[in-house]
């Protein structure tokens, strides 16, 4: 026992770490780090690197496929940006306490002593202290040749030369006037220096800015050194000066363009992060799974600027889809036919993507997401993939925005069933004390009736007339005890069942309030009972269920004053109300009880004179039958001492027809 625990304890502690790809053996990685998380107990995490390079439509596909394979494994998505994807990791794994990284290991290898050494070598030597576990790409696969002119910069557009050539001409203007002014050649170089500066922030990857670079270099030997327009040079140190100059220039315009580039990949960061913030304060506020679609479905389709579609998981299946759009889309309708509902129905079924850039119904017009947490799929929402689909940073944040909604959802549903549990383990306590009272507090009567009837049956002869009708009597008065307490566990029953429908009819009140005392006549010898109700009060009420509020009402007073007590019982109109009282000028009830009277089974510390214990039931059932009227029963100190329990009933319009 004390191996597992420990075994138990040093799993809590470890953390897995996979990374993700969009090799096609990154698949089989994933598994093999969630057999491993799952046999050490371990958190799960997996973690993309996005750079600032674009990848084509199948590796997107597939990068997208193997996301949605590490969640389907209970994986916990982490998705960065930045160009350096070792340091990327690294990072992570130092704030979130990584114990383990399983990484592929492709078959790219350094090139000769000077190369450049590979992700994985990166990776081992930012990240030492970590066990690294290296699983060969059986595949063999490498990254598709795109096309790029230098140093991975993509072809530049005709607004980026433009202004190339719009700051190099500006430049060599201002060194003829600085020349013409008699500058020193420093301050010419400092010029294009600026220049090639500025073509690197206005405009995008790196082929402007080389090419900036050795054109101010050409530019400055060509138009102002001596001789001019010619690339010949009296001065012995100019080759010196146009190497600095060059060095400078390619320098500066690289930082400026990093600078850029991570300057933007922090914008997005910070985008995404903010979008997820207002996320998951909107879903925060939202009180049911609808809600919390629907603030979903809002935020990406503020974020994606087209109509996206939804469907949630019913009792019998799937329901009717529901379109959320930021703005009227008129063509938005053709996203709800039948079609499009079979694809949302298999990714209901199935719990995985499919619709539009997935093999299963890639004719579709959306791509449809699950929204799934653990083994539970709550919904399906619909991105449409025309006239443009999402790029690789939207799409992460679109996953990342369901994978919000999914959590939201989860934590709805577990939070009622904790809810179902309570009721459940509440209701099965008080069937539980129903029983423990039934079984303790019917014993005495029953065994009073057993006994007196048995001394009747076998005795009866021997006994005189007056023991025997002192015998009847308790018979009677247990019997009728017994009564009161069956039909107030009736009336509770089929309240907790919710089977205690009102039978609403217009009556006397001063009728009801008479009834009531009748059934308790023979019951109250030894207290003085009065009834004082106004005449005419008509009231809206269910009869029979009234009559029992103020039976057991009378009876808790019966049962807890002394003998010679006062009871009344009295009725007058108030406002559009009847107000019904029932005083009693007894020893009252403590302070400290007060709050705990309407409790089922709550009998307090109180005496009953017949030593039978109350079942704690009667006030309980009265509170519930006033409430299911629309009003309350309410509790007061009568002064100088005694209870007043009040309750009202609505009052009866009378419509006179002559």
């Amino acid at each position: 026992m004390r191996t597992q625990t420990e075994q138990s304890k040093k799993g809590a502690d470890e953390h897995i770490l996979v990374c993700l790809s969009s090799s096609p053996s990154n698949a089989r990685i994933i598994h093999t780090a969630a057999k491993m998380a799952k046999v050490l107990h371990a958190r799960f995490t997996a973690i993309y690197v996005q750079t600032d390079t674009v990848i084509n439509d199948e590796d997107q596909s597939r990068l997208s496929q193997n996301i949605q394979l590490a969640q389907r494994l209970s994986a916990e998505i982490v998705m960065t940006h930045g160009e350096d994807v070792p340091l990327q990791i690294s990072e992570y794994v130092r704030l979130s306490d990584v114990t383990k990284i399983v990484i592929g290991q492709s078959s790219a290898r350094r090139r000769g002593l000077f190369g450049r050494p590979t992700l994985t070598e990166k990776l081992i030597a930012s990240a030492p202290d970590v066990d690294i576990h290296i699983i060969p790409d059986a595949l063999n696969y490498t990254k598709p040749h795109r096309r790029r002119l230098f140093l991975s910069a993509e072809i530049p557009s005709l607004r980026d030369i433009a202004i190339t050539v719009l700051a190099l001409a500006v430049c060599t203007a201002i060194g003829f006037l600085f020349d013409h002014l008699g500058f020193p050649d420093t301050n010419i170089v400092t010029v294009y220096i600026l220049g090639v500066l500025m073509i690197s922030v206005l405009t995008k990857g790196y082929l402007c800015s080389m090419a900036g670079s050795l054109l101010s270099v050409v530019l400055f030997g060509f138009f102002l050194t001596e001789p001019r327009l010619s690339f010949q040079t009296y001065a012995v140190g100019y080759p010196v000066t146009f190497a600095v100059m060059l060095a400078s220039s390619v320098l500066t315009g690289t930082l400026a363009s990093k600078l850029k580039d991570h300057a933007r990949l922090s914008a997005r960061s910070a985008f995404r992060v903010q979008v997820l913030f207002d996320t998951d304060r909107l879903l925060q506020k939202a009180k049911s799974n609808d809600d919390v679609l629907s603030v979903t479905c809002m935020q990406l389709s503020r974020l994606l600027d087209r109509s996206i579609v939804a469907y949630t998981k019913g009792e019998n299946g799937m329901l009717s889809g529901r379109l959320y759009a930021e703005k009227k889309d008129i063509h938005a309708e053709k996203l709800l036919s039948d079609a499009e509902r079979q694809t949302a129905e298999w990714v209901l079924q199935n719990g995985r993507r499919a619709g539009a850039t997935t093999a299963q119904f890639g004719k579709s017009e959306c791509l449809y997401l699950a929204i799934r947490a653990g083994g539970r799929v709550y919904g399906v929402i619909g991105i449409p993939m025309r006239p443009e689909k999402p790029d690789s940073f939207e799409s992460s944040i679109v996953l990342s925005v369901v994978n919000e909604c999914a959590l939201a959802m989860d934590n709805a549903h577990n939070a009622a069933e904790k809810e179902r549990a309570a009721d459940l383990a509440k209701s099965e306590q008080l069937r539980a004390d129903l029983l423990r009272s039934i079984s303790h507090d019917l014993r005495t009567p029953l065994c009073s009736v057993s006994g007196n009837a048995d001394t009747l049956l076998h005795n009866g002869g021997c006994l005189d007339e007056a023991t025997k009708q002192q015998i009847y009597k308790d018979i009677y008065d247990d019997s009728e005890w017994l009564i009161g307490v069956v039909e107030n566990l009736l009336y509770v029953t089929r309240l907790n069942d919710g089977r205690l429908k009102l039978e609403l009819t217009d009556q006397l009140v001063d009728e009801v309030v008479n009834e009531a005392v009748s059934h308790l006549k023979k019951k109250s010898v030894g207290h003085k009972v009065t009834v004082r109700c106004d005449d005419l009060i008509l009231a809206r009420m269910d009869a029979q269920l009234i009559v029992q509020v103020i039976v057991n009402l009378i009876d808790n007073a019966l049962k807890y004053t002394e003998q010679g007590s006062e009871i009344c019982v009295s009725a007058e109109k108030q406002g559009g109300d009847a107000v019904i009282r029932v005083t009693d000028n007894g020893n009252g009830i403590a302070d400290d009880m007060k709050p705990h009277i309407f409790e089922m089974f709550y009998t307090g510390k109180n005496t009953v004179a017949d030593s039978r214990r109350s079942f704690g039931i009667g006030l309980t059932l009265c509170k519930s039958i006033v409430e299911l009227h629309g009003r309350t029963l309410t509790l007061t100190d009568n002064v100088p001492h005694g209870c007043i329990f009040t309750f009202t009933l609505p009052l009866s319009e009378v419509t006179l027809n002559e």
